[in-house]
């Protein structure tokens, strides 16, 4: 076997792995645009009293400015889908921050119960299966914060339109 075979299948596998998990989440992982990380980072408070998750991490990017804004917040980013979350997990490993921490699973199975910060860029069909474990497991005055798609039914803290070509939007939510 030669390297291109190798090469070639592992590239094939990766894809695979992508289509394969967008099937099964409705989510296909896709990074967040500088923008819309410039505008959802200037909607959050200074300081953050306790771990931060990121449902759905993808590549890792807002993991790692989130771990960079907030060095006394643990940061714990999911990911579900195989190649992203090697790439993220890659990432963190070379670059940190030490705050940081890259899982590979389904964060539906995750105890949200101590999180002060739950960051998420998933459509709509993904926001409407998280929001009842949202609702179940998040403490008063925790924060959720979401690119695009907004839980419907829930009440926005606030809501700004990110300067990117989708004018997208970005939702800040304060658990009550």
């Amino acid at each position: 076997m030669t390297w291109d075979f190798i090469i070639l299948g592992l590239v094939l596998a990766a894809i695979v792995s992508v289509f394969v998990s967008t099937l099964m989440t409705a989510a296909s992982p896709l990074p967040t645009s500088a923008a819309v990380r410039e505008t959802m980072m200037a909607m959050l408070p200074a300081d953050i009293d306790g771990p931060i998750y990121e449902l759905g991490s993808g590549w890792g990017g807002l993991a790692v400015a989130l771990a960079g804004r907030y060095p006394a917040s643990q940061v714990r980013a999911y990911e579900v889908s195989v190649l992203p979350w090697a790439a993220s997990r890659l990432r963190a490993l070379l670059s940190g921050p030490e705050n940081l921490s890259v899982r590979f699973g389904n964060f539906h199975k995750v105890d949200l119960s101590d999180a002060a910060l739950v960051v998420c860029y998933l459509p709509g069909p993904a926001m409407e299966k998280l929001k009842p474990k949202l609702a179940a497991d998040l403490k008063a005055g925790a924060l959720v914060a979401s690119n695009t798609f907004a839980l419907q039914g829930w009440t926005a803290a606030d809501e700004k339109t990110a300067s990117d070509i989708h004018m997208s939007r970005v939702y800040l939510y304060r658990v009550a």
